[in-house]
């Protein structure tokens, strides 16, 4: 079980890059071009795989070859991975009723274990006889709560076939047809006949109380897609002996998330601010990997690829520092920073880094739903840096944002001079 323990900090730390006001200016400055522009409407909420990633991405390089970082892609500083193989409904995918002709993806969704075949018949509501296509109204199945949706159209969709039945057309169901596009990333076996789900404006049509018999045809075909997401990776080669992985996730929930929040663009933000003063510094005892990690919101899917195809050594990696979501810090509120229990050498070095303006509330877990959790599985000591409120871009407290990004450089200078940091499991 996580311990998690309220902690006010200790020790109050400067160091002569953070005395200047006019470098923290700069840094202020420099976080608020960033944020602005990855929370921008132009890139539609930096969906992985999506048009808006790709201005994402190309954005993060741009400003990471200004700070001066060696590219440490495949693709000079890009990094692409798949995300996910799945189906969607082809061009050839067609179904008219009545002879109108119904979108796909939209007002009919083939089902995951549908048969390719092509099916047609005059289907009559409540009359289901052999050598026809079935019409199955949903709201009338006495459903099984223990077993999932798709389960139960297979098995409907097995009784149909097995009684003689073409085709299979399942209406009323409470599922939306992004809800049943998903379901086709499910590699099921298929039936000998074609099955669709319809979406409610269909249903109301073969569920109205004067319908007739329906001319139904249906063709049903899939073509195989490929989901990928793109890394923004960077280099700072010191020549040392071990390596700081420095991490934020730059992608947005949802293939088509267009909600304009700073998740993850104020961590992403204050990783190349901290990229930048690295650079600068005279912190040269440890190498730096700066990773924007896409990918995040399906499954960890970049952070997971990045840990299985680093080119540099993961055993050399001395510890992994995560932040995501760290702009919403309101005056007194606290920042969390997780995985204070993968390493004994964890506690004293944040106390000794922690600035009077952050209060700080630690959770010891390595585990958690961000990408930290990638390097902790390959035993790695991690830190997770959070605040989990989203906010818009004119909601970020950018001062706030400052505090954190001062307390990792400070963590950072603390372990310049130690030695590799054990690692610890903790449960």
């Amino acid at each position: 079980m996580k311990k998690i323990t309220w902690l006010l900090p200790l020790v109050v730390v400067t160091t002569c890059i953070y005395g200047q006001k006019k470098e923290d200016r700069k840094t202020l400055g420099n976080l608020q071009a960033h944020i602005s522009y990855l929370s921008s409407d132009k890139l539609e909420g930096r969906s992985t795989g999506a048009p808006g990633e790709r201005l994402a991405a190309t954005y993060l390089s741009e400003q990471m070859q200004q700070i001066g970082l060696t590219p440490m892609g495949e693709d000079g500083f890009l990094q692409a991975f798949t995300v996910k193989e799945t189906r969607e409904p082809s061009a050839d995918c067609q179904m008219t009723i009545g002879g109108n002709k119904l979108e796909a993806g939209r007002q009919f969704v083939p089902l995951p274990f549908s048969a390719g075949k092509t099916a047609r018949g005059e289907a009559i509501p409540g009359v289901n006889e052999p050598d026809n296509i079935w019409l199955i109204n949903v709201a009338e199945l006495d459903t099984d709560n223990r077993k999932s949706m798709v389960a139960q159209y297979l098995q409907q969709t097995q009784i149909a076939e097995k009684a003689g039945a073409t085709g299979v057309v399942f209406y009323n169901g409470k599922e939306t047809a992004a809800e049943v596009m998903k379901w086709l990333d499910q590699r099921l076996k298929a039936t000998g006949i074609p099955a669709v789900w319809v979406n409610a404006d269909i249903s109301k049509k073969l569920g109205a109380d004067d319908a007739d018999g329906f001319p139904i045809q249906m063709q049903i075909a899939f073509k195989n897609i490929q989901r990928n997401g793109t890394n923004v990776i960077g280099y700072i080669n010191n020549k040392a002996p071990r390596t700081i992985v420095i991490g934020a996730h730059y992608d947005y929930h949802g293939w088509d998330a267009t909600d304009k929040t700073e998740d993850n663009a104020s961590g992403t933000a204050a990783m190349l601010e901290i990229a930048r003063l690295l650079k600068n510094s005279r912190l040269h005892n440890n190498n730096y990997i700066i990773i924007a990690f896409s990918g995040k919101e399906q499954g960890l899917s970049g952070s997971s690829y990045f840990a299985s195809h680093s080119k540099v050594d993961l055993s050399q990696v001395n510890y992994m520092i995560n932040m995501d979501r760290i702009g919403t810090l309101s005056p007194g509120t606290a920042l969390q920073i997780g995985g204070t229990g993968t390493s004994p050498g964890w506690s004293a070095i944040i106390q000794q880094a922690a600035t009077k303006e952050l209060p700080l509330v630690y959770d010891s877990s390595g585990i958690s739903n961000s990408d930290h959790a990638s390097f902790y599985k390959k035993n790695i000591p991690v830190l997770y840096f959070c605040k989990n409120t989203p906010a818009s871009a004119d909601k970020v407290n950018y001062d706030g944002t400052l505090h954190v990004l001062k307390l990792v450089y400070n963590i950072i200078d603390k372990t310049n001079n130690k030695d590799k940091l054990a690692f610890s499991s903790i449960q």
